[in-house]
């Protein structure tokens, strides 16, 4: 009897141990599916942060001509009923335009409406280096925040200013913003979506908020400020800024979870601009987006100049670039979910279509042939960018600590090198070389920067490092967050499933499951 009833109580104790694993495993798997709506929620509030902050880089072009006109005319009142520039043309026709920068002509208002433009960037360039360093240490909601805060005050501020000083100091305001919000946004999308396939969607559906606010703001601020006024525009973005910032609040509010408690320290911002992968990188971002930034503020008048264009043509000259752009992300989330290993391909490929473009621009004639090399550079910027931005994310995971901020405000620089030159240096070279030659220079440095992409050809067979986010999770979860990321690490040991098996996550990883890769490996990088 007594041997009976040890029996009975030591099923009992199996079944009661059997219950509360497969308990925790249920709730292990309800958090799970928690984090990962909350991280789709996470993506549509970065995703809007960065669609607003590039319609708001663009919705003020159709309003800059009423102040240079108030400027000109001593003290014109800018409204609705201006006149765009000194053309005499109606308000109707210019409210539509997208980007039209002043001609560099030498005189003071063109060179003040120059450094209006490029004041974003610059101040944007200055500060991503400081962005970087404080997201690494503090996460990325709390700097994400911040920076719609601060994007929400510049667009107050664009809707009510009345003279040049205030247009500059929102201007500048926004990129302090830009700085905090696009880093942090990209970064926190790199951290939520850890492995591939997920990443590169995730990354190509922020890049193509970025095109379709940039594309798009220009005709919905000329709208909205041809019949209903100057303000109106600024405020519907002030309105949605607004509601972002607190749904971001909701979903994860800085410092609430504790989630960034175990999370190590990212690398140094200087040690990751001497890495010479990031640095490759970093080069070929700048210098696929110098076409863009140049022709934006040169490219309107020399169509007028050359091939006597009307200005609804012109208006509509960026237009559709739009969706060979999309075209060119979704293209490149396939290929290198299918090919990961020939992201370095893709992104040269880019840099080949992007120089080609570039050199056929001058010879187009009327405005249906100016529209193809325009879709070719735009759908050749698409697959640079959506093939090297995961790219990055890698080399710090294989390579640093996978934090992200340092990294993508290297990126973030990249970009706001082009841009801050655009509208400054542009124009001074087309007015002393003329506006084939810039253009057959900036098709020349694309297609003699495509080779250098080589250099990342072995990248996606480093091994990952053995880096302090691992040893963390090695010594045992301490909570939730921690919890999550071992069974997302356990879900890494499927990569030899068929693509078509990989769950919603992405588990089947190329980069961290390839053959020969050892979790034990204490270098910073190697070769399997």
């Amino acid at each position: 009897m007594s041997e009976a009833g040890g029996a009975g109580r030591a099923r009992a104790a199996v079944e009661r141990l059997s219950e509360a694993v497969g308990e925790r495993r249920r709730q292990l798997g309800t958090a799970m599916g928690e984090a990962r709506r909350q991280r789709r929620l996470l993506l549509g509030v970065v995703c809007v942060a960065l669609l607003l902050d590039n319609m708001l880089y663009m919705v003020i072009v159709p309003i800059i001509p009423d102040y240079i006109a108030a400027m000109r005319g001593g003290g014109g009142t800018a409204g609705p009923s201006a006149p765009a520039g000194g053309n005499g043309s109606g308000g109707g026709n210019r409210s539509l335009l997208p980007a039209r920068y002043p001609p560099a002509t030498g005189s003071n208002e063109d060179v003040q409406i120059g450094v209006l433009f490029a004041s974003k960037a610059m101040l944007q360039l200055l500060v991503n280096p400081l962005s970087g360093t404080l997201i690494d240490r503090v996460g990325y909601e709390a700097p994400l925040l911040a920076g719609l805060g601060i994007l929400f005050l510049s667009t107050t501020t664009f809707a009510f200013a009345e003279n040049y000083a205030t247009l500059f100091a929102a201007r500048s305001l926004q990129g302090l913003g830009s700085a905090f919000a696009d880093t942090a946004g990209i970064a926190l999308i790199a951290d939520r979506y850890a492995e591939e396939p997920a990443r590169s969607r995730a990354l190509g559906t922020a890049l193509a908020c970025i095109s379709f606010g940039s594309l798009a703001a220009p005709p919905f601020g000329g709208v909205l400020y041809e019949f209903a006024g100057k303000r109106v525009p600024f405020l519907v973005l002030a309105c949605v800024c607004l509601l972002d910032g607190l749904l971001l609040l909701v979903l994860a509010p800085p410092g609430g979870t504790g989630a960034r408690a175990n999370m190590p320290v990212g690398t140094p911002i200087h040690r990751l601009m001497i890495d010479p992968y990031i640095a490759v990188v970093a080069g070929a971002l700048a210098t696929c987006n110098i076409p863009l930034a140049f022709l934006e503020p040169t490219i309107a008048n020399w169509m007028k100049d050359s091939m006597g264009a009307s200005e609804w043509e012109v208006g509509l000259t960026w237009l559709p670039a739009f969706f060979p752009h999309v075209l060119g992300v979704y293209v490149t989330v396939q290929l290198a979910a299918a090919y990961p290993h020939l992201q370095w391909f893709y992104g040269a490929l880019g840099m080949a279509i992007i120089g080609a473009s570039s050199c056929l621009v001058p010879a187009c004639r009327n405005f249906g042939q100016v529209i193809i090399p325009l879709c070719g550079i735009c759908f050749g910027i698409a697959l640079v960018d959506t093939a090297l931005l995961p790219t990055l994310a890698f080399l710090v995971d294989v390579r640093h600590v996978s934090v992200y901020g340092s990294v993508y405000a290297i990126a973030d620089i990249s970009y706001c090198v082009a841009y801050a030159l655009g509208p400054i240096v542009a124009g001074q070279i087309v007015h002393t070389m003329g506006f084939a030659q810039l253009n057959l220079g900036m098709g020349l440095a694309n297609v003699l920067y495509a080779p250098v992409l080589l250099f990342l050809k072995n990248v996606c067979q480093m091994k990952p490092s053995h880096s302090e986010r691992n040893i963390l999770l090695e010594e045992g979860p301490k909570g939730l967050y921690d919890t999550i990321k071992m069974e997302e690490r356990k879900g890494m040991g499927k990569s030899l499933q068929p693509a078509g098996e990989m769950d919603e996550n992405g588990m089947g990883s190329y980069h961290r499951d390839l053959k020969g890769v050892s979790e034990e490996d204490s270098s910073d990088y190697e070769y399997s």
